[in-house]
């Protein structure tokens, strides 16, 4: 009788063990580690570039875009004061398209592999979130500083803006631009500037916008 109640309590305490261990929430990921699932992505993507052909390689990057990139602050502020004139349908559209507009984007540069090297050097703090520092190492070796500016939502590192030699901000130069066709065009004109961009970039995948 005590034998089994042993036995019993060494059951129930690995089994204790096994939920506790695998049901446990793992350590949330910092700035430097969704910067590097990105990258990887990236190279995943140019490794199998003629398997996948365009197409493919915006499905393998899209989700990772959706999850990685905080699409609706990035958006709101590409297009700038003019977001708060827009309704929240057509808010919901404008980020939709400058998602498949942003994918098609790394769907089209990203597009071969020979060599390159995507590293993450370090971050620091930045206003109110984390700048990551990285380099994309060229196949003849010259480097190209890309940095990230991120913030966290919901427990994730999301990467809100992209500076290009550590200067060149991805949103401001969007916003200009943005803020031009929504003068010259309007709202409508924009989403169709933004579908044709992904077109261009990635044949017939605007439609998935």
């Amino acid at each position: 009788m005590i034998r089994a109640r042993i036995v019993l309590s060494a059951i129930v305490a690995a089994v204790t063990w096994m939920v506790l261990t695998s049901g446990a929430p793992a350590l949330a990921a910092g700035p430097e580690d969704s910067v590097q699932n990105f990258h990887e992505t990236l190279i995943s993507a140019m490794k199998d570039a003629r398997t996948l052909g365009e197409s493919g390689r915006y499905a393998r990057i899209e989700p990772v875009i959706h999850r990685l990139f905080d699409l609706p602050l990035m958006t709101r502020l590409a297009i700038g004061a003019s977001w708060a004139t827009l309704s929240p349908a057509q808010q919901q559209t404008a980020t939709a398209a400058f998602g498949t507009y942003i994918t098609a984007t790394y769907a089209d540069r990203f597009d071969s592999y020979s060599g390159q090297r995507l590293e993450v050097i370090g971050q620091h703090p930045s206003g109110s979130g984390i700048t990551v520092k990285t380099r994309i190492v060229k196949s003849n070796g010259e480097p190209v500083s890309v940095d990230y500016a991120m913030r966290q939502n919901d427990g994730t590192w999301q990467i809100c803006d992209v500076y290009l030699d550590g200067a060149i901000s991805q949103l401001a130069t969007q916003r200009s631009e943005f803020g031009a066709i929504l003068r010259r065009d309007g709202f409508d004109g924009l989403i169709a500037a933004l579908q044709r961009k992904a077109k261009l970039l990635a044949g017939n995948l605007a439609s998935a916008s």
